[in-house]
C-alpha cells in the first residue's frame, strides 16, 4: 500500500514527523512525503502558477520512505506528488498532523484540509488530521490514532469526493472520552486589523483578533473536542445547494438571453 503524507506546517514540523514515524511501523506500507519547505498555515487551496516549484529529496529521522521538500503550498505539494513524484497512484493521502485545530468553518482556510481535498480531486482517499494544541504539543496520541484510522481506510475505502477531517483533543489517551462522528460546526473570529506604518511610510495592516463565542450543535466537531472526544467529520466536495436550485429556476433568469429587459 502506498501512502502519501503532506501538511501545511512544513516538512520539518514535529507533527508530520510523528505521523511519518508512526506509519513507518505499519507493515506493507510504502511511504512518501511531499510537504512545504516552510510553514504555509492558512494558505487554503492556493496553487503556484507564476513561479517555478523547487523540489529537494531529504531525509527525516526514523522515517522509512521518500521525502520531498517543495517550495510551494500544501495543494502544490499534493498536486505535484500525484502528477510527477510518486511513481504510482497512492492508496491514501494523510495531511497533518497539524499544530492547532481545523474545526468548523476553519476548513475553508486550512492548508491541511486543502492538501487532503487536492488528493480527493484525483480519487485518492484522504484524511486531514489536527491536534488541539498550539503550545508544547504532544503528537503521540494523534499519531497513534492516525495509524489506526489509516489502516481502517485502507481496508474499507472512502466514497468518491469524500474525505475525513479529524481533530484530536490535546489530552493523554486515558483521558479521551471516545471517538465521535460529527458535522462541521461554526468558528468565527472578532477580526482586528492593526494599522501600522513601515519605515518607508507605507501603511500596512496586520490581522489579529480572538475567537468569537458561538453556539454550536451538540453533534458538531466544535462540541465534540470540548468533551475530549476525537472528532471525525466526513466532508463531501460537492458544494452545490441542490434544494435551492428549483427556487432559483423560478427567477426566470433565462429571459436575459431571450431579449428580456429584466
Amino acid at each position: 500500500m502506498r501512502v502519501l503524507l503532506s501538511n501545511d506546517d512544513g516538512v520539518y514540523a514535529e507533527g508530520i514527523l510523528a505521523l511519518a514515524q508512526a506509519l513507518s511501523e505499519v507493515p506493507d506500507i510504502e511511504l512518501f512525503v511531499a510537504a512545504p519547505d516552510r510553514e504555509r498555515s492558512a494558505s487554503g487551496h492556493a496553487i503556484t502558477v507564476f513561479r517555478p516549484l523547487h523540489v529537494d529529496e531529504i531525509e527525516l529521522p526514523g522515517v522509512t520512505g521518500t521525502v520531498w521538500r517543495v517550495s510551494g503550498t500544501p495543494a502544490d505539494c499534493v498536486k505535484l506528488a500525484l502528477d510527477s513524484l510518486v511513481p504510482a497512484k497512492p492508496d491514501l493521502l494523510i495531511s497533518g498532523i497539524n499544530r492547532g485545530p481545523n474545526l468548523g468553518t476553519d476548513v475553508f482556510y486550512s492548508g491541511t484540509v486543502s492538501a487532503a481535498i487536492e488528493a480527493t480531486f484525483s480519487d485518492v482517499p484522504a484524511i486531514a488530521i489536527s491536534l488541539m494544541a498550539h503550545d508544547n504539543p504532544d503528537y503521540s496520541v494523534a499519531a497513534a490514532f492516525s495509524r489506526f484510522l489509516a489502516v481502517k481506510v485502507l481496508e474499507h475505502g472512502l466514497p468518491p469526493k469524500s474525505l475525513l477531517n479529524v481533530n484530536v483533543p490535546a489530552v493523554e489517551r486515558k483521558h479521551l472520552a471516545g471517538v465521535a462522528m460529527t458535522k462541521l460546526g461554526v468558528r468565527l473570529y472578532n477580526n482586528q486589523y492593526d494599522r501600522r506604518v513601515d519605515p518607508r511610510g507605507r501603511v500596512y495592516y496586520w490581522l489579529a483578533g480572538d475567537l468569537a463565542e458561538l453556539h454550536n450543535d451538540p453533534d458538531s466537531d466544535v462540541k465534540a473536542v470540548q468533551q475530549n472526544l476525537i472528532s471525525v467529520t466526513p466532508l463531501y466536495l460537492d458544494l452545490t445547494h441542490h434544494s435551492f436550485i428549483p427556487e432559483v429556476e423560478r427567477w426566470n433568469l433565462g429571459t436575459f438571453t431571450m431579449g428580456g429587459k429584466r
